[in-house]
């Protein structure tokens, strides 16, 4: 008995789309789509998108912290990946959330491309970012101590 995935009519559709019906075609599909994505100009977009895709209710704003740190490992662990490791470690064991929104999670990319890592020495705390990256900077510091 074949049981079909819910997403099962969204994938054919896609690899209509794409002209797909090999293996070789797939691969050579997905490395275009790769480089699309990483382009400056679509990767924010694309950024934004994946953690939207995440709410699966109509008026949710939010994704649970598990899925949160699936997600920034996923999309943003192969450029930063001292900053994404320390930043689940912190997310997994504060206490203080338990969802991230929307404008903390563009806060992780921002957070990750402009601070000088692991330093920290052009943080600056006046600044507006999400009171979570605050408690991660702080936790950081701490640690180093």
């Amino acid at each position: 008995m074949l049981i079909e995935c819910p997403c099962q009519d969204e994938w054919k559709t896609g690899l209509k789309t794409l002209q797909v019906d090999t293996l070789t075609k797939l691969r050579k599909a997905v490395s275009e789509l790769e480089k699309e994505v990483n382009t400056p100009s679509n990767f924010l977009e694309f950024y934004s998108f994946a953690f939207r895709y995440h709410l699966t209710e109509e008026r949710q704003k939010n994704v649970d912290m598990e899925t949160s740190c699936e997600l920034v490992n996923l999309i943003l662990g192969s450029e930063y990946r001292s900053q994404v490791d320390l930043l689940i470690d912190y997310l997994k064991i504060q206490s203080d959330f338990k969802v991230v929104n929307l404008d903390q999670w563009v806060g992780f990319l921002r957070f990750f491309k402009e601070i000088s890592f692991p330093d920290l020495e052009n943080y600056d705390d006046t600044q507006a970012w999400p009171t979570i990256l605050d408690n991660f900077v702080e936790w950081l510091k701490a640690k180093r101590r």
